[in-house]
């Protein structure tokens, strides 16, 4: 087990992701210049019901918008909850940041995404 000099375990924040998607690649950019792809990917679940992730991928290459419904893809990131205002109050989402999101057709690229994310856990 890695521990960090506080003598604590080490912690890492890491998903991945193998769904398709329920809806068409969402461009957007947003008031502060940045720009990103959204995504809902939906995971059958153990119950059969299906789960859908929102995704999200900031400065994704252009590609990334041609992706379309029921694309099986395969996404590594990291989990975070952002708060925002909407309406006069304070909401949250839950989402998954992308650092890559790869079509599974691709097999050896998404392969080489998922082997990163591996690396980074910790031993």
């Amino acid at each position: 087990m890695n521990l960090n000099t506080k003598g604590e375990s080490a912690m890492t924040n890491v998903a991945v992701l193998i769904g398709r998607l329920a809806r068409p690649a969402e461009p957007r950019d947003l008031p502060s210049g940045d720009r990103l792809v959204q995504y809902e990917v939906t995971i059958p679940s153990e119950t059969g019901r299906a789960e859908g992730v929102p995704v999200v991928w900031y400065d994704a290459p252009a590609s990334a918008e041609d992706y379309d419904v029921d694309e099986k893809v395969v996404v590594v990131g990291r989990v975070r909850r952002r708060f925002f205002q909407a309406g006069g109050s304070t909401q949250s989402r839950t989402e998954v940041v992308a650092d890559a999101v790869v079509p599974a057709r691709q097999a050896k690229r998404a392969a080489a995404a998922v082997e990163k994310a591996r690396q980074a856990l910790p031993t």
